[in-house]
């Protein structure tokens, strides 16, 4: 005995949009049928898209199970998303770490460039000092010995 789905109720069990479900009935993937302008589609070989105890508690026409077994696959994604967004926040977590180690690091070496740096400065400018002194001296004696001829 095959079970005949309408659109509707195989959107709610497989999860899938009305969409998806014409383009696998397409695609031929799943056994569609229209009768009196509504399409069916057979539960049966659709292991692949449905779960196979979603499929069983369709056939059995209880209403309380197919309600729960919607249920059931919705808290099942549900979850399946909180973890993968738990997943994707640690990842994004840890390239900020890496990320503000490598600024830290960046930043001492700057720091000991900039003290080098500076060190380098004071030396020049003293060397500078020295050099205008014994230049002043130089050519002060200079200009004495050509005055005094």
């Amino acid at each position: 005995m095959k079970t005949l789905l309408t659109i509707e109720e195989f959107e709610k069990i497989s999860g899938k949009s009305k969409k998806e479900i014409f383009s696998l009935c397409k695609e031929k993937k799943l056994k569609c049928k229209k009768s009196d302008g509504i399409i069916y589609i057979e539960a049966e070989n659709t292991n692949q898209i449905v779960p196979l105890n979603e499929i069983e508690i369709v056939n059995s026409n209880d209403i309380a199970k197919k309600t729960l077994a919607t249920f059931l696959n919705m808290h099942e994604k549900v979850l399946m998303s909180k973890d993968e967004t738990i997943e994707s926040l640690k990842d994004e977590n840890r390239f900020l770490k890496e990320s503000i180690y490598s600024l830290q690091e960046i930043y001492e070496e700057a720091k000991i460039t900039i003290q080098r740096l500076q060190k380098q400065l004071e030396i020049t400018q003293d060397e500078l000092e020295f050099c205008r002194k014994k230049y002043k001296l130089m050519w002060g004696r200079v200009l004495k010995k050509e005055s005094e001829k």
